[in-house]
């Protein structure tokens, strides 16, 4: 069964997310979404040879079929089951700091919604669980059998922008108890009606808000995003895909607003948080899938990927980064030390 769902496994917009990070050989790379390994295969063959990859998943069946998909590569790298939104913990934990690049994948995988008894999907019927760890305690059933019609209807307005949430609350509440995807689904489907003109079940977005809820999907990315800024060096990249746009609009505030050097309020005269960009936008629109990739894998349709480098925030960073040396070794072709790269960048500028 893993070995099929790895094989199977189509990694979105790869092409492109290899050339945003920049991959480069000897670099030191985080995958801070595992999955089934099929971006960070591609990432340890680019930074081949002397390359690094920390990567991690919360999902426990998601390490090991990573672990068998990157065997060729144990050496160079170091497989952690946790939540990304301990990242800066994880990387003191196993020295895995500065990074060339940080890469999240905010999908969920195939594993994860053909896998019978996850309850992700309702294409089969399973238990409402939607949790990414099994350890932890909060699954879709308890949410769903236990909130009271106003907390549960937010869930579904805040985190499934679907504009019924109170008549799909109340249509929940009237049903429990609610054991099963494909129950709490045809619930959901009484309560809108089918629309047989739409190409999205009606259910989906119920089933989205839940999943992010039991997950605290949102809330991660956001203590994530500040966290792998400063994990890179001068010059890492920091690429994430989203798939709706709750989390893309979280992306894309985040990477403008750490691309500006003010971030005040446009009616305020004079500059006064004393902000100062630590990124750069390295695509200022948004990358999509190709007709030809959505075409084999329409999973991919809705991707959208941004991406922004490090830059010298201030002196003291750039005094610190001087101290810092990248994995070189005997790879003339590797990173070279940041404030190195920062002259050499100056001296071609100037020119």
């Amino acid at each position: 069964m893993n070995q099929h769902v790895s094989a199977t496994h189509t990694p979105v917009l790869l092409e492109e997310a290899m050339k945003a990070l920049a991959v480069q050989p000897g670099g030191r790379y985080i995958d801070c979404t595992l999955g089934n390994g099929g971006h960070a295969a591609a990432i340890l063959k680019q930074s081949s040879p002397g390359g690094q990859l920390l990567g991690i998943d919360a999902d426990p069946s998601a390490i090991e079929n990573a672990r068998q998909r990157l065997a060729e590569w144990a050496g160079a790298t170091q497989l952690v089951n946790d939540n990304f939104v301990n990242l800066q913990s994880i990387c003191l934990k196993y020295d895995f700091q500065p990074v060339h690049g940080i890469l999240l994948d905010l999908g969920l995988s195939s594993m994860q919604l053909d896998t019978e008894g996850r309850g992700f999907s309702f294409r089969n019927d399973a238990p409402l669980d939607m949790r990414f760890d099994p350890q932890q305690t909060i699954t879709a059933a308890d949410i769903v059998n236990r909130y009271g019609e106003t907390e549960l209807a937010d869930i579904i307005r805040n985190y499934g922008e679907e504009i019924n949430s109170q008549r799909i609350a109340r249509c929940i509440i009237d049903a429990r108890p609610l054991k099963s995807t494909r129950q709490l689904a045809q619930v959901v489907e009484r309560a809108l009606g089918s629309r047989k003109n739409s190409k999205i079940h009606p259910a989906t977005r119920t089933f989205q808000a839940l999943r992010i809820a039991v997950n605290h999907e949102l809330e991660n990315l956001e203590a994530t995003l500040k966290q792998a800024v400063s994990l890179l060096g001068f010059g890492g990249r920091l690429v994430v895909i989203s798939y709706h746009s709750l989390e893309d609009r979280i992306v894309k505030q985040f990477l403008h607003r750490e691309s500006r050097d003010c971030i005040c309020p446009p009616t305020t005269p004079e500059c006064i948080c004393q902000h100062t960009a630590s990124l750069q936008l390295v695509n200022k629109k948004v990358i999509k899938p190709s007709a030809e990739e959505i075409a084999r894998n329409p999973r991919s349709r809705s991707a959208r990927l941004r991406a922004a480098e490090r830059v010298f925030v201030n002196d003291d960073y750039r005094d610190a980064s001087e101290g810092l040396c990248f994995a070189i070794g005997k790879n003339e072709n590797g990173w070279r030390r940041p404030l190195l790269l920062e002259r050499l960048r100056t001296t071609f500028w100037a020119s």
